[in-house]
């Protein structure tokens, strides 16, 4: 009892002692931030590539500018405006695919923006992407000559895979069977990938990645590739903070880019009742609080989260407004604040209406390679 008294009295000591709470106030912290999973953290400045300022460095030593002009559902008639205005505003980076269905009109304008000497092919980032149509391996290069001569280039900075899964070969962009199903391809898409390297030995590419793949389809690439992917282009935004995703991206040094950043309000799809990202209260409150527009505020988040951003537009005030994000930096609080709205919830799901029970469901959610039927 002698024995036990003398340790409690020792150990009352050392409790009550300057060591003790520096002890303390270093173990608490740390036990309390590993209880949070990755889910949870927010992630600001340290995460993704290397960053020179205004461009990510991808692991080829390309530079690619972390803010660019996205260009889907940018209506043929209004996209070339669209391209000549981010241009002069002081955009190098611009998002393409064949999909979007605006290449030819998108290559007018570069034409013309070259010409007039504003900028030389060098010195813009031109991304675009191979549709789901021309996985098999005899269609990738034709897909992708299609895609430069529509945007009267010799060659692309970026070509994405834009979906990992494939449908039925064919002039079709989306075959269907008779019940309004799509018909798809078995093609893996390590056999797409094949090519794309190809292409990037023959100089048409400069860099490849893919588009919507999840954790376990980038690391399979990663691990069976010989060139491996520079990008994964993925919906996010603070609805969607993807940070598992973001995670793996991270450890396997592929640079994630977000689409759909402002929450893609205008996606034809969109029912009364979905959420709305550019109506939330918190997201104004900052906004108000920096004196900036909503928009500026989430693509700054992506940008200090170390996360290209393509927001699109073909509103001259917008473009110009979603460019003026270099002059204010979000707060660790706000960072939080705006990574805590995470749902997780998606604007961009292909949906149809199910030929049996006439409900909605994810079109390709039967397919083997479709990348949201994994957590992320």
């Amino acid at each position: 009892r002698g024995m036990s008294y003398n340790f409690l009295s020792v150990f009352y000591s050392f409790l009550t002692s300057r060591s003790a709470c520096v002890l303390l106030l270093g173990i608490i912290p740390a036990i309390l931030l590993s209880s949070r999973t990755a889910r949870d953290m927010p992630l600001k400045k340290s995460h993704g590539p290397t960053f020179d300022g205004k461009n990510a460095i991808l692991r080829n030593g390309s530079n690619m500018p972390i803010l660019g002009l996205g260009t889907w559902k940018s209506k043929p008639g209004e996209v070339a405006a669209a391209i000549k205005v981010a241009v002069e505003a002081g955009y190098r980076h611009i998002d393409c695919a064949q999909i979007y269905g605006n290449e030819k009109e998108i290559g007018g304008a570069l034409k013309e923006v070259f010409a007039g000497g504003k900028v030389k092919r060098e010195d813009l980032f031109i991304t675009s992407k191979l549709w789901n149509t021309f996985h098999a391996a005899q269609d990738v290069r034709g897909a992708l000559q299609k895609t430069l001569d529509d945007l009267q280039l010799s060659y692309l900075d970026l070509y994405l895979i834009h979906w990992p899964h494939g449908f039925e070969r064919g002039d079709l962009l989306f075959p269907k069977n008779e019940d309004g199903t799509v018909r798809y391809a078995d093609t893996h898409y390590l056999e797409t990938w094949g090519e794309m390297e190809k292409a990037v030995d023959d100089g048409l590419i400069r860099s490849i990645g893919v588009s919507n793949f999840n954790s376990r389809q980038v690391t399979e690439v990663c691990e069976k590739s010989r060139i491996k992917p520079a990008v994964n282009q993925c919906e996010c935004h603070p609805y969607l903070t993807q940070i598992p995703l973001l995670t793996t991206c991270e450890k396997l040094n592929v640079t994630f880019t977000a689409y759909s950043p402002l929450g893609s309000g205008d996606r034809p799809w969109a029912k009364p009742t979905d959420p709305k990202l550019m109506d939330d209260e918190g997201l104004k409150a900052i906004a108000d609080k920096y004196n900036k527009t909503s928009a500026q505020v989430l693509i700054r988040f992506q940008m200090e989260r170390g996360v290209i951003v393509i927001p699109k537009s073909v509103n001259a005030g917008r473009i110009q407004a979603n460019f003026n994000v270099f002059d204010f930096e979000l707060s660790e609080e706000d960072m939080e604040k705006l990574a805590a709205f995470n749902r997780p919830w998606r604007a961009c799901v292909p949906t149809i209406k199910d030929p049996e029970t006439g409900k909605v469901i994810e079109r390709d959610a039967k397919h083997p390679l479709y990348p949201f039927n994994d957590a992320h």
